[in-house]
């Protein structure tokens, strides 16, 4: 049974505009219940140019930290007192920690959350080429993730070449560069293919690729998770290709952020037939 909210519970936060379809307080509120914890997590939504009062005015742990989502990450790392070491190499942050000392803590689980969902489902990182579309904040994550865990050539696809450059000078060689146009040439003997933008999602604009310049036995892997079978999974699955979904990699991400925020690590929960029935059911 959950426990009734008091001025002892404390309280996290994901943040993102929008941010009602995020499933983030249905995994979060389950381990807490699960664990037994005087806290409760919620969704805020702030205008984009009230983020950095709001963020400001959180200093002094009455909320205890937050996780960020779309469009944030940049400007939660640009706020932040204390960086750790992998939101200094992504210069975003989708998890934000407010000690009692009044500073801001910021660290990245977007990647540790991706590389979670593909070893999951049985992909061997040392296969081959990887495709990683988008070079935002959970791109730059996803991207230095994979470098992290051996991955031997990362391909960055995006419209804005410069943003794909940018993520190059750090390891040039192996990290490429391609324009939206080179798309298929990028694809064409990948392992796997990430889709790491929000083209896809409910209210955005659709992403659809042709595929066939990928190999059949190339993983496609998403990390928009509404709707969960994006048009770009559909594709995918209608040519044999094995998937990843969002949803995967939104749960491999929280874990952590789980035990930055409340010190211990989540307990045992199916969160992802949670997810599953909350899209279901959106009420």
């Amino acid at each position: 049974m959950r426990r009734p909210i008091s001025a002892r519970t404390r309280i996290a936060v994901v943040i993102g505009h929008p941010v009602r379809h995020s499933l983030s307080p249905v995994i979060h509120n389950a381990w807490i219940e699960a664990a037994d914890l005087d806290a409760v997590y919620v969704a805020f939504e702030p205008a984009a140019e009230r983020f950095d009062a709001f963020i400001e005015g959180l200093r002094g742990g009455q909320v205890i930290g937050l996780n960020v989502t779309t469009p944030f990450k940049a400007r939660a790392f640009a706020l932040a007192d204390i960086p750790d070491a992998e939101a200094k190499l992504v210069q975003a942050a989708n998890l934000l920690r407010f000690p009692e000392d009044g500073r801001i803590e910021a660290g990245s689980t977007d990647g540790r959350g991706q590389i979670a969902a593909l070893t999951a489902a049985g992909f061997d990182l040392a296969e081959g080429p990887v495709v990683v579309l988008g070079a935002g904040g959970a791109a730059r994550s996803i991207v230095h993730a994979l470098r992290g865990h051996g991955v031997k050539q990362i391909r960055v696809v995006n419209r804005t070449l410069g943003s794909a450059l940018r993520l190059v000078d750090v390891d040039p060689e192996r990290i490429a560069a391609y324009r939206w146009t080179e798309l298929p040439a990028a694809m064409a003997d990948a392992a796997a293919v990430i889709n790491a933008t929000s083209l896809g999602m409910e209210g955005q604009a659709s992403l659809s690729l042709d595929l066939n310049a990928a190999p059949a036995g190339a993983l496609i892997a998403d990390i928009v998770y509404h709707p969960l079978t994006t048009p770009l999974l559909e594709a995918a699955r209608a040519r044999g290709h094995r998937t990843v979904d969002g949803q995967a990699m939104l749960i491999g991400q929280a874990a952590p952020s789980f035990e930055a925020l409340f010190g211990r690590p989540p307990p045992a929960v199916d969160v992802r037939a949670l997810c599953e029935a909350a899209l279901a059911d959106p009420r």
